[in-house]
């Protein structure tokens, strides 16, 4: 069932509105998030644009945002992240706790983010603004180690190069169904806003892992996938958020610890 905000709440930014759902929502990790609230979150993601999260898609003027708050309008002084700026991936981090993370991936036209997992984790994304083509798997079984010890197994494919186009809906993957192995390749200049639940963390066993796909003429719709290293030359850049500053839980505390990408 959806939970809808109290009046006060609804007075908040909308990046606000979603680190607060998100803290009610995956803060006991003794509970799995149901489908309802899931659902919730989702309906949120509808709602937000890039200038909700400090950019500017450069579609529209900045007045016409949908942001149900003033902190980015003209008179607050507030600057926004051009997207045209962006002429390599580029990570914008909001916030970053022990049970979830909120961050925007921004991509200038035909940057790929090479195919990775996301290892127990339940994963909403937004496609703020432009087209990006998605490449997605889910293991058939848990792979194996191969020879190398390096991860191998059998994936069937979930999208097989679909073009997502903004205006959309938010999506959701989880850790063994909804494509939780992804590659994004930007047909436009993009931006994706990620929440991850729990986030990436080596120490507790959830490293980013990337892996090539061979097709397996014999069954169509399936393909082996082969831990492999990151592609040489592949970075992704930092940049500073501009949005509407965030009242977070005391109890937060990883957000200051947080090893952000090199801005280089």
């Amino acid at each position: 069932m959806a939970v809808a905000f109290p009046p006060h709440i609804m007075a908040l930014s909308k990046v606000q509105r979603l680190y607060d759902a998100c803290d009610v929502v995956f803060s006991s990790p003794a509970a799995a998030p149901t489908l309802g609230e899931i659902r919730w979150l989702q309906n949120i993601l509808d709602g937000m644009e890039a200038a909700d999260v400090g950019i500017d898609d450069g579609e529209k003027p900045t007045s016409s945002s949908s942001s149900s708050d003033d902190e980015l309008s003209p008179k607050s002084g507030r600057c926004l992240l051009p997207a045209p700026a962006f002429t390599r991936i580029t990570y914008v981090h909001i916030h970053q706790c022990d049970d979830f993370s909120i961050g925007v991936f921004c991509f200038p036209a035909g940057a790929t983010l090479p195919l990775h997992d996301h290892p127990e984790m339940v994963v909403l994304s937004k496609l703020l603004y432009g087209s990006v083509r998605v490449r997605s798997y889910d293991w058939v079984a848990a792979p194996w180690p191969s020879p190398s010890r390096r991860k191998c197994g059998l994936a069937r494919v979930v999208a097989a190069d679909v073009v997502r186009r903004a205006p959309c809906q938010a999506s959701v993957l989880f850790p063994r169904s909804g494509g939780n192995l992804h590659a994004f390749t930007a047909v436009t200049p993009c931006a994706i806003l990620d929440v991850l639940t729990p986030p990436y963390s080596e120490d507790h066993g959830r490293p980013s892992t990337y892996f090539t796909d061979v097709p397996v003429p014999s069954l169509p719709g399936f393909a082996v996938l082969e831990e492999t290293d990151l592609p040489e030359g592949f970075t992704v850049s930092g940049a500073p958020y501009l949005g509407p500053e965030l009242t977070v839980d005391m109890d937060d505390d990883d957000d200051d610890d947080y090893d952000s990408y090199d801005d280089e």
